[in-house]
């Protein structure tokens, strides 16, 4: 039995056209199946949590889970998930972005990636990240989920201050909507960015690491916990990082000037804003980032709140996939 979330709003309502294509290979190989289809901000968390609950008891164990969607919907399946050892999970990306697997050899042809799906197997693991809010605002995002909890999960990335705040305003952005639907939604985030930078927040920030490095900032853009070495839709802001070694890359921006900010943006994108001043990066496993004020925080992209004192565990090869 294979269990399946479908976001059909994604890219444009690509999404469900998509899915009519895994459902006639389902149909055809006579492989039993169910499908839940989204139906707004924190649907996939509930409908994973229900699948992984102590009380679901299925067919047949590990549970073959597939979700079609963008990086949010699979961030918020992650979420939702209550037991990693239960599962093992199939992804079709369909979203905007998709920086979950740029660094990975995922088949680009769907039809390929769905009959890889369909064999069940195991191929790998990857890290996912941990996020928890030592400090809980009543800031929310415009699309918050109505259950919001202290304790978050992640594939890609967790980021607080600029690129968060991109973030929060692209969740209601009607340029993406339009960029999605000319088939240009990678754009999106860069046009936000490019408007974001002069009003980004530049306060003073404390990064503990979990080797009792400490890193003190006056001024900050922003910092993100990478996974992966994308996010934001191919900016890439960590050019080392590696999906299954245990580690986050934390690249933190630091006080750079309106100028030089839109100077970095192009290198970043490159994978070439090491030698900037003003920009860091290190390896950790866990780290936590107090700010002097609440601001945006996000988990993939997906943004619920601000905070001003937050802790990242990455969590090694904790999460199974069928491709």
């Amino acid at each position: 039995m294979y269990y399946c979330i479908i976001n059909p709003s994604a890219r444009s309502g690509r999404g469900g056209n998509i899915w009519g294509k895994l459902e006639e290979k389902f149909k055809s190989a006579n492989i039993p199946y169910k499908v839940v289809f989204t139906n707004g901000p924190g649907h996939a968390i509930k409908i994973a949590t229900k699948l992984t609950s102590k009380d679901f008891e299925p067919d047949e164990l590990p549970i073959k889970l597939v979700v079609m969607g963008g990086d949010g919907t699979l961030n918020e399946v992650i979420s939702g998930i209550q037991d990693f050892d239960k599962i093992l999970l199939g992804y079709i990306p369909v979203g905007s972005s998709n920086d979950f697997v740029r660094d990975m050899d995922f088949p680009s042809n769907k039809e390929t990636l769905m009959d890889k799906i369909l064999e069940g197997k195991e191929l790998r693991r990857v890290d996912i990240g941990k996020l928890h809010y030592n400090h809980m605002t009543k800031t929310l995002s415009r699309l918050h989920d109505t259950d919001l909890s202290d304790t978050r999960y992640f594939d890609v990335s967790s980021g607080i201050g600029f690129d968060a705040a991109v973030c929060e305003e692209a969740l209601a952005s009607d340029t993406k909507n339009f960029l999605n639907k000319i088939g240009l939604g990678k754009l999106t985030y860069l046009a936000i960015a490019i408007r974001q930078i002069a009003a980004a927040e530049k306060i003073p920030c404390d990064i503990e690491m979990d080797d009792g490095q400490t890193l003190h900032l006056d001024h900050f853009m922003f910092v993100a916990a990478m996974i992966h070495p994308y996010e934001g839709g191919g900016f890439k802001f960590a050019p080392d990082a590696i999906h299954d070694d245990g580690y986050f890359n934390v690249c933190v921006i630091g006080d750079l000037s309106v100028p030089r900010s839109f100077l970095a943006m192009p290198f970043a994108y490159a994978g070439k804003h090491y030698n900037i001043k003003g920009i860091y990066h290190f390896k950790t496993r866990k780290i936590r980032i107090k700010t002097e004020l609440p601001i945006w925080v996000h988990t993939d992209g997906e943004v619920y709140m601000k905070s001003d004192d937050i802790s990242m565990e990455c969590l090694e090869k904790k999460l199974a996939l069928m491709v």
